[in-house]
C-alpha cells in the first residue's frame, strides 16, 4: 500500500472518497447546443446537494442562483473577518458532454497492484504502458467508471476535495484560516461557467480552481482559446437525378478537413506550448453541413494565425466551387490567465509554500486547456489552478487516485494557514 503525502492526507481520505462517489453517480453533463443555462438542468441536481451540504456544516452567506452557482463562506478565525482576506475555492459541478456520462457507476480498485485493468463494460482496459501516469500509482486506491461512462472526476474529484477541506476546517476550528468563500460553477466544460460567475459578490482577494491532474501542478497559464463553426450550403437533389446538378455540402467539409495540416497543428500531432486547430464535430447532409472547430494558442498572435489558416484553407477549397455558399463564424472562448496574474505574484507563492507544506514539490506547467480561472483572472479575479488527481479526462478511461484527491484535499487545508498567517 502506498503512503499518503501526509497523516492529514491520509486522515481525509475515507470520507473524501465517500463524497466523491456520491457526488460521480449525479449525472451532470453540459450541452453545447441547448442553449439553456445551466445548459442542462440536472447539473442544478448537484449544486442544491452542495448547498444542503455547506449549510450542514455551518457556512454563512449560502446562496445558489438562477443559473446554478453555489456560494457560501467559512469565516476566518482568529482573526476579525473584516479585516482577514477573503479567498476562493472553485470547481465546477459540470462534466464534459465528450463521452457519455449518464448512470456512472464508480469502481474501487484497492492497492492497485501495477496490472492492467479491465473494466466490465465496453471492453475499456486502464493499461498503464499506453497510460503512464497509472504506472505512478501502484498502490495507490484508485477509483475509475466502469468502462462505458466517464467517471466525472473532472471536476467532481475538485469539489470533493473543497467540500472534505472546508468539513476539516469547520470541524477543527483551531486551525488558522483566512475568510474561506466556496463557489461550485456550472458549464465550465463548455466554456460558459466563469462568464456569468458574479465576482462582485463572491468578493475574494484571490482564488483558486482545483481543475487540474497530476500530483502537484500548480498553473497559472492556459492556452488561449477560440471557437469555429464553419456552415457550407449545397445544393440537395435526388441522387439518381444528381449528374451535374449536386453539389455536396458533405464532401466539401471533407475535403476542406483534408487540406488542414495534419503533421502539426493538430492536437494529436502537437504537444507543450504548441498550438492547433482541432475539428471536433461534423454533423449535416448534402445540402447543408457544418464542421465545429476549436482553435488554441498560448499566444494571441499565433491564435490569430491559426484562425487566419483555417479560414484561408475554407476559401481556397470552397471557392473552387461556385455554386456553394458557406461562412465562418469565429468567437473567442477563453484568454490565457497568464497575463493577469502577473500583478499578484503572492497568489502563486502562497499556493507553491502550502504545496511543500503538504510534502508535495510544485510542478509548474502550462495548461493545454483552460478552467473557469482563465475568464476569471481576466475579470480581476486572480485564479490559478490546482491538481486534482484526475486522469484521462473526457473519455471512459477516466481514473483517480484517492492518495492524490486526498492529497490534494489537505493540500487546500494547507493553503488556508498560509494565507491565515501571509
Amino acid at each position: 500500500m502506498a503512503a499518503f503525502t501526509s497523516s492529514l492526507a491520509e486522515q481525509l481520505a475515507p470520507g473524501l472518497l465517500e463524497r466523491f462517489l456520491r457526488y460521480v453517480r449525479v449525472s451532470t453533463q453540459s450541452s453545447r447546443e441547448s442553449g439553456l443555462h445551466p445548459s442542462t438542468p440536472a447539473q442544478l441536481d448537484l449544486s442544491r446537494m452542495l448547498l444542503e451540504e455547506l449549510n450542514a456544516l455551518g457556512l454563512k452567506d449560502t446562496s445558489i442562483d438562477d443559473g446554478g452557482y453555489v456560494m457560501g463562506t467559512l469565516p476566518a478565525n482568529g482573526a476579525d473577518p473584516a479585516t482577514a482576506p477573503v479567498i476562493g475555492l472553485i470547481a465546477h459541478v459540470d462534466t464534459s458532454p465528450d463521452a457519455p456520462g449518464d448512470g456512472v457507476e464508480p469502481i474501487v480498485h484497492r492497492a492497485y497492484d501495477g496490472a492492467p485493468i479491465a473494466l466490465p463494460r465496453g471492453g475499456t482496459v486502464l493499461d498503464p504502458v499506453t497510460m503512464p501516469e497509472l504506472a505512478t500509482a501502484r498502490g495507490h486506491d484508485i477509483v475509475s467508471s466502469s468502462g462505458d461512462t466517464l467517471l466525472g472526476a473532472d471536476d467532481k474529484a475538485g469539489v470533493a476535495e473543497i467540500m472534505t477541506a472546508i468539513a476539516h476546517l469547520a470541524a477543527n476550528p483551531d486551525l488558522p484560516r483566512p475568510n474561506l468563500r466556496v463557489g461550485f460553477t456550472v458549464d465550465e466544460e463548455i466554456g460558459q461557467g466563469g462568464l456569468r460567475f458574479d465576482v462582485e459578490r463572491f468578493g475574494a482577494r484571490a482564488a483558486y480552481t482545483i481543475d487540474g491532474s497530476d500530483l502537484g501542478e500548480l498553473q497559472d497559464e492556459t492556452f488561449t482559446a477560440a471557437e469555429a463553426e464553419l456552415t457550407i450550403e449545397g445544393i440537395e437533389v435526388h441522387p439518381g437525378f444528381a449528374t451535374g446538378k449536386m453539389v455536396n455540402a458533405l464532401r466539401l467539409a471533407a475535403q476542406v478537413l483534408a487540406a488542414l495540416p495534419s503533421d502539426t497543428l493538430a492536437p494529436e500531432t502537437t504537444s507543450e506550448r504548441e498550438g492547433f486547430i482541432h475539428a471536433h464535430e461534423i454533423v449535416g447532409s448534402p445540402a447543408r453541413a457544418r464542421v465545429y472547430f476549436i482553435v488554441r494558442d498560448f499566444e494571441d498572435d499565433l491564435l490569430e494565425q491559426h484562425v487566419a489558416l483555417l479560414r484561408r484553407t475554407a476559401e481556397d477549397v470552397l471557392g473552387k466551387e461556385p455554386r456553394a455558399s458557406w461562412r465562418l463564424d469565429v468567437r473567442a472562448q477563453y484568454p490565457n490567465m497568464r497575463d493577469h496574474l502577473r500583478a499578484t505574484p503572492e497568489v502563486v507563492s502562497h499556493a507553491e509554500a502550502a504545496l511543500r507544506a503538504e510534502g508535495i514539490e510544485p510542478v509548474r506547467t502550462p495548461i493545454r486547456g483552460g478552467t473557469d480561472g482563465s475568464l476569471l483572472s481576466a475579470r480581476g479575479l486572480p485564479t490559478p489552478n490546482l491538481f486534482t488527481g484526475g486522469h484521462e479526462y473526457h473519455s471512459v478511461r477516466e481514473w483517480a487516485s484517492l492518495h492524490e484527491m486526498a492529497a490534494s484535499a489537505a493540500a487546500i487545508v494547507r493553503l488556508a494557514e498560509v494565507w491565515a498567517r501571509a
